[in-house]
């Protein structure tokens, strides 16, 4: 197999294993960083003995993925305020056809599912990601793990429910999103508190991730009213030569809101029977940096 060629077939699944990565990760740029890791260990590989490119790709970034996981994890131990993942941008409309098939893609890179990924083990999460997300058969993530079929199911079945009891239950129409999202994005703008309360469900919830690096809430607001008066302080205070951009991050719709040329924030909405259920907003700068370029 020549050099070129090599390339040609890590490059042929890059775009995979960058999701898997991003998947167990939660970042963008750790992602990126196993995936240049897994290119070293392609470049330097017998590819002669490699009867499955692919298999072999995906088995290297996991585990790559799960030694990465570990130091991840005790870095996010001592995160300040509550933590979201990296927005990673996604536009599934032009390689996948399939309308089941891109929304099960688009759920399993939501923010609200990676938060839940976050509690599961290191080893659940992979065969979390490797099952929902790709379809692997148990038996290739069991390859993939250095695990038997039935410990691959095990840990699928415990990945699942614990995934299942604690993600948010929203059926979200992408134009219902998009169409709520500009009218929330006015009003919030407007300082119009009754406007948002009427958008806001009376349980909502708001989520600032800012790492302690820009302002945002320390803990999680529970309630409409909490949320709405927020958003208006914000609103109050302004942003400095502001004007945003919608953007698609995580499957799902999304405002990227800019000061000047600098990205100062990235909200999105979760919604359900026509009232918004969650707002995420992503104010950390280390976080932004890849999306106003």
């Amino acid at each position: 197999m020549t050099t070129d060629t090599a390339t040609d077939v890590f490059e042929q699944h890059r775009p995979l294993l960058l999701g898997v990565a991003y998947r167990m990760l939660g970042r963008v740029a750790d992602a990126e960083d196993v995936v240049q890791d897994a290119w070293l260990r392609w470049s330097a590989a017998d590819r002669a003995e490699v009867r499955a490119p692919r298999a072999y790709l995906v088995r290297v970034t996991t585990r790559l993925a799960l030694d990465r996981l570990a130091r991840i994890k005790s870095r996010n131990e001592a995160y300040v305020g509550p933590w979201l993942p990296e927005p990673y941008v996604t536009d599934f409309g032009d390689t996948v056809q399939d309308t089941a098939e891109r929304a099960v893609l688009a759920d399993s890179v939501s923010l609200a599912v990676l938060v839940v990924l976050e509690s599961l083990s290191p080893l659940e999460r992979a065969v979390f990601v490797l099952r929902e997300a790709f379809g692997y058969p148990y038996a290739e993530i069991g390859a993939v793990l250095d695990r038997t079929e039935a410990a691959v199911r095990q840990l699928a079945g415990r990945a699942r429910r614990h995934v299942e009891e604690r993600r948010p239950r929203y059926e979200v129409d992408p134009a219902q999103r998009r169409e709520l999202t500009e009218r929330f994005l006015a009003a919030a703008a407007d300082g119009d508190l009754e406007a948002l309360m009427e958008l806001l469900a009376p349980d909502a919830r708001l989520v600032g991730d800012s790492g302690g690096k820009a302002k945002a809430p320390l803990r999680t607001l529970e309630s409409a009213d909490h949320i709405g008066r927020f958003l208006i302080g914000v609103a109050r205070r302004g942003v400095p030569d502001l004007s945003y951009r919608f953007v698609e991050v995580n499957g799902g719709f999304a405002v990227l809101v800019l000061s000047g040329d600098k990205a100062d924030s990235v909200f999105q909405l979760d919604v359900a029977e026509g009232r918004v259920q969650a707002v995420y907003i992503i104010r950390n700068p280390d976080k932004l940096r890849a999306l106003a370029a």
